[in-house]
Formats: structure tokens, sequence, C-alpha cells
């Protein structure tokens, strides 16, 4: 595809989120983001591809092969920085990409996207869900920078397989249809979001509280998911 209809299906597209009532800015940085991230898979890809030289055409022709493989990763990784840091500093006045900015509706609607298939392979669907998921996930996310927020779907995969088992001890006990009585303090752990909160807690639980206190969210939900998280199992 050349440059005018690669442009155009991007212009198509920010209609077409319009029309359906994304802000505009939400739009380019979910854009944004498929961008970057296309070509930091691209990257990779080239990569995997460059590692070996194809057949048995001596050590100059290998060395070549090889020297241009790095040099064209090199600029892929370039442009997918470019990209990234364009796509979360879309705005010229916004805070920079390190910042902690004020959280958008779009980044809590790609964090809840990214936690209920997560929750959902430890647990099952609960009635009893406290109806606080967006301010949950404003606090949790508020605790990252823009550039943290965009790659915090892999981030939260990434902490769901290396702490499978003592989740799923976890929500086995305290989760719906477990053996721990329902109660205030475990009442969270019936909710998607609890698996954003716990590897917040994992990973920066000061800015978590900070945030948490700000919101005005039942302090006892934190100290309920501490307790859970590191009680024997």
């Amino acid at each position: 595809m050349d440059a005018i209809s690669v442009l155009n299906a991007k212009q198509t597209l920010l209609q077409l989120l319009g029309r359906a009532g994304v802000y505009s800015g939400d739009a380019e940085e979910l854009i944004g983001l498929v961008e970057a991230g296309a070509l930091a898979l691209a990257r990779e890809e080239a990569g995997s591809v460059g590692r070996s030289a194809p057949g048995d055409k001596g050590e100059l022709y290998e060395a070549g092969w090889l020297d241009g493989g790095q040099a064209v990763t090199d600029v892929l990784g370039d442009l997918a920085e470019r990209a990234l840091r364009n796509a979360v500093t879309s705005d010229p006045s916004a805070p920079a990409a390190e910042a902690r900015p004020p959280v958008r509706r779009m980044q809590v609607e790609r964090a809840k996207v990214a936690v209920v298939p997560l929750y959902l392979s430890f647990s099952t669907e609960s009635e009893l869900d406290p109806e606080v998921s967006e301010q949950v996930l404003t606090a949790v996310l508020g605790t990252m920078s823009a550039r943290e927020r965009a790659a915090y779907p892999g981030r939260l995969a990434e902490f769901a397989a290396s702490h499978r088992a003592h989740l799923e001890r976890l929500y086995g006990e305290y989760g719906p249809g477990g053996t721990i009585a329902i109660h205030g303090r475990y009442s969270l752990m019936h909710s998607p979001t609890s698996v954003a909160v716990l590897e917040r807690l994992a990973t920066a639980p000061a800015p978590l509280w900070e945030e948490w206190d700000a919101a005005e969210l039942p302090p006892a939900w934190l100290e309920g998911l501490i307790t859970a998280w590191g009680s024997p199992g």
C-alpha cells in the first residue's frame, strides 16, 4: 500500500470511530498504539529472520547479511519507538510520557478488555461484583505513566502467567464459589478488576494506596487482597 492509501484508511477509521462516539484523541491514541505495535512486531520478525544467512555462500556474504539484518531491525525499532512516543504524547500540551497524566476513558476501556478474560481464566462471573470497575481501574492506571499504560495489558498477562498457581488458589478460596464466606474485605475478589489491583499491589503498592485514597475507595478492599495474597496455601 502507498502512503496515500494508508492515510485514507486511517482517516476513514477515525471518522467511523467518531460517529460511534469515540473522542478523536482516544481514537488517535488507539490507532497510534496499533501502528507502534505493528512496527515492534515487524522488528521482532525481521530480527528472527536475519539471525542466519540463507544457504552457504561464504563468510563475507553471511557477514553482510547479518549487518543488513541488524540495520533493518534498528530502523524498525526507531520507528516503533517514535510511533509509541507520538501515540502516548499526541497532545503537545500533555505531560511527558514518563509522568502520570490524568487517566482517560479509553485507557480504562483498554484495561477492562485486558482484565476480564484473565479473571475468567481463574474464576467465574459473580453477581456480587462491586459496581466500581471504572473507579478501581482509574486508581490502578493512575499509578502509571502514559507509556506504562500503553503496555499494561501485556504486563497483566505476564503477571497472571507468572503467578497462575497462586491466583488459582486465591480465586478458588475467595472468589465466586470459594470456600471463604463472602465478606466486605474480600468482595473485590468477585470483580475482574481484582487481577489489576493484585498486580499493582505486587508492583507499586505505595502509588496504589495514594490513588486509592484519592478515589475514596474502601481501604478494606486493599487490606483484604493483601491478606488473601499473603495467606498460606
